[in-house]
Order: structure tokens, then C-alpha cells, then sequence
């Protein structure tokens, strides 16, 4: 299971001051969010879903997005809400910071009150803030090995983000990494089973073609795959798509 689900690792910012209380309509959204994703088999709606509901459902939040961070290396943006994620995201991966990679990469959750005064990463600041991204609450979902995802929420007014919002979104966020760790599963799961199918439809082009057994067409796409330095999942799409291998 992803560490970060049960380790106790989400904990509040160092802006949160202990000022928010309970409330028996959070609970109820919540529980009905849950069943909501549950049911859902798409693991891109899944993922759709949790941006929107937390939208919704924390206090201040106007706009958000997932970050997936990849090897450690590779950071993407998925399920946009809104104009502001894609730019801000994308400002974070060119300058090398930023809450939502700390909140991935440190395991925190990251609070921007007031980007106008913010000095923790001065590049990104300065630049966001141009873009009118003005408060920013973000929270580590995920960690797997060496991906990690982080959920991501933006506001174009100063001061959106308080106690109520993190309190709120630690809560949502416990229940939102269990699906949004199951959805990346399934996804993963998708694309292996896509990658196996073109697979043996190139082993069957090779058989016809050749007529040879299914452990030396097998065997031949391997070679080619070694010999062009490709992966063999890419060496099979292109037979099945050409009929033939580039050299």
C-alpha cells in the first residue's frame, strides 16, 4: 500500500494555528464523496472527481489540479479545475519549486496565506503571483516507491486559506489518497494490459508472416526491441500499425 495512507504523515502546516472545529455536514460530504468514487470505474474520472469534490468542499479552494510526480524526476499536471493549475504547475516544474513539490516531495501539507509576502521560494512567488495565482493550499495524496502525487488548490485572492481549509482538507485528503492511489493502480493495470495486447498481435503478425511458433515470434520482437534500443511495447505498436519495424 502507498506509504503516506497510513503512517500518519499528513499533518497540518506550520501556518495552522488549531482554530478549526468539527461539523456533522463535512462528515456527511465526505462519506457520501467516498461512495461516490468507489463506484466509479474510470480511473480518469476517479481522479476527476476528487479535484472537483475538493473544489467544493474545502473552504477557499477555487480552482485545482494533481501533481504526479514520476521516478522522483518527471512532474505532470492531471485534472485541471480551472485556468490557473496548468500555469502554475507548469511555473513550478521550470523554476524547481514550489508548494505543491514540497507538499510531494516533504510530505506536508503547504500553505500559501498571501503570495504578495511569500519568501519561501522567491522565483516561483513573484511569477504566480503575476500569473494571479494569490493563495495556494496543497496536499501530498501518494507515495509509492519513488511516484508520488500531491493534490493542489488555488484561489486569486489573498488570505483564502485558514485553519477551517486545512483541517477540511487533511480530512478530505485521508479519504481522497485511498482512491486516488486505487485509480493510479487501475490505470497502470489498463496499460500493461493494453501493452500485452499489442504484443500478441505483433506475435501473430510474425507467425502469419513467417510461420513460425508464438515463442519465436516472441523471441524476434525481443531481439528488435534490444537492437534498436526500444521498449518492446513500442516495437510491437509499430508493426501493428505498419506492418513493419523501422531499422
Amino acid at each position: 500500500m502507498a506509504r503516506g495512507l497510513q503512517d500518519g504523515c499528513r499533518e497540518p502546516s506550520a501556518q495552522n494555528e488549531g482554530l478549526a472545529v468539527d461539523h456533522d455536514q463535512l462528515a456527511r460530504d465526505l462519506s457520501a464523496f467516498a461512495r461516490r468514487v468507489e463506484a466509479e470505474l474510470s480511473p480518469g474520472l476517479v481522479l476527476d472527481d476528487i479535484v472537483r469534490a475538493a473544489v467544493e468542499l474545502i473552504p477557499g479552494a477555487e480552482e485545482g489540479s494533481n501533481s504526479v510526480v514520476t521516478g522522483k524526476r518527471d512532474v505532470t499536471s492531471r485534472h485541471l479545475l480551472g485556468g490557473l493549475p496548468a500555469q502554475v504547475d507548469a511555473l513550478q516544474v521550470e523554476t524547481g519549486q514550489g508548494p505543491c513539490l514540497d507538499a510531494a516531495y516533504e510530505h506536508q501539507t503547504v500553505r500559501v496565506a498571501d503570495m504578495t509576502v511569500e519568501d519561501r521560494w522567491p522565483e516561483f512567488a513573484c511569477r504566480a503571483m503575476a500569473l494571479g495565482a494569490m493563495s495556494m493550499l496543497c496536499f501530498q495524496l501518494y507515495v509509492e516507491r519513488d511516484d508520488l502525487g500531491a493534490l493542489n488548490l488555488y484561489s486569486r485572492t489573498p488570505g483564502s486559506f485558514d485553519d477551517e481549509s486545512e483541517y477540511v482538507g487533511l480530512l478530505f485528503a485521508s479519504h481522497a489518497a485511498i482512491a486516488f492511489a486505487d485509480a493510479e493502480k487501475v490505470r497502470n493495470l489498463k496499460i500493461d494490459m493494453e501493452r500485452r495486447d499489442l504484443i500478441g498481435q505483433a506475435k501473430g503478425i510474425l507467425m502469419e508472416r513467417f510461420n513460425i511458433t508464438p515463442d519465436h515470434a516472441f523471441s524476434i520482437l525481443v531481439s528488435l526491441s534490444q537492437h534498436t534500443n526500444r521498449k518492446l511495447s513500442d516495437v510491437a505498436e509499430e508493426l501493428t500499425a505498419t506492418g513493419r519495424i523501422t531499422p
